[in-house]
């Protein structure tokens, strides 16, 4: 295995392009995964490894050391703590991080269940919420996230790192508004938009059948084009001072309701 101790390293080098640039990542067709359980969700994906840099003082405190066990020999590399320290972008790293390449994520690549809950994003800016709404997908079983016009990519470290690695289990599509409708409309799936205007409470609204709920962001809610096409306009109550939540805080809270409704437990 070859070791590297150079910060100067090109594979080093390339690795801190991949964090930090968009459009990087666009080009190389290539992202960064920090994690040993991140890389163990990314593998059970069939996401496939470019390569892999372990820090063995770091690694040996990880509470998933098999996931070694899943990476071919030949794309290791070992990496002095130093060396690694540069790289990683997250606290608390147990000294793993890979290039994977991405997966498609077009609406074709979608296999919906005869009773699907959707949701929808438009224009998600903050790869922090990106990624604690996966989370929350992940754990209510929400069978798809549709990312309509973002301003954030899905490979954003911050995302895969907010997700906890859930944006490798939950399956996501990246289109635009109208493509997004036009699916969701031939599908015969219920659009459900969220705004502090809307007349009717969440709690009271029926989503046991086909239902997308749609989501805004946190500056200035829905543009217009979904307010106006969705099929029911949905709120939250709010009784203190503000009068708006974190949009991943809503999306739960939405989501959740419906899972209620349609009868899912533990």
């Amino acid at each position: 295995m070859e070791k590297i101790v150079s910060a100067q390293n090109s594979r080093i080098k390339h690795i801190q392009k991949l964090i930090s640039k968009s459009k990087e990542r666009k080009e190389q067709n290539r992202f960064v995964i920090e994690g040993a359980r991140e890389l163990s969700l990314a593998i059970a994906g069939a996401y496939k490894l470019d390569s892999v840099f372990v820090c063995p003082e770091l690694f040996s405190k990880t509470d998933y050391p098999d996931v070694l066990q899943s990476i071919r020999p030949e794309i290791l590399f070992e990496v002095s703590e130093p060396v690694f320290q540069k790289i990683a972008y997250r606290e608390g790293s147990d000294g793993i991080l890979a290039l994977a390449q991405p997966q498609s994520h077009t609406l074709s690549d979608l296999h919906l269940p005869e009773n699907p809950f959707i949701i929808v994003l438009e224009s998600v800016e903050k790869p922090g919420n990106l990624g604690a709404i996966l989370r929350t997908a992940d754990a209510a079983k929400a069978d798809v996230v549709i990312v309509c016009d973002p301003l954030t990519d899905v490979y954003n470290p911050n995302a895969i790192r907010s997700s906890v690695g859930c944006i490798f289990t939950v399956p996501i599509a990246v289109s635009t508004n109208a493509e997004t409708l036009s699916f969701l409309k031939a599908k015969k799936i219920k659009t459900f938009s969220a705004e502090l205007q809307a007349s009717q409470w969440y709690q009271d609204t029926d989503f046991t059948g086909p239902s997308a709920i749609v989501m805004g962001t946190e500056a200035d809610g829905l543009t217009g084009f979904w307010l106006e096409q969705a099929d029911v306009r949905i709120k939250i109550p709010m009784r203190g001072k503000i009068d708006s939540l974190n949009v991943s805080v809503s999306t739960a809270v939405i989501t959740f309701e419906a899972m209620r409704q349609r009868g899912f437990s533990i």
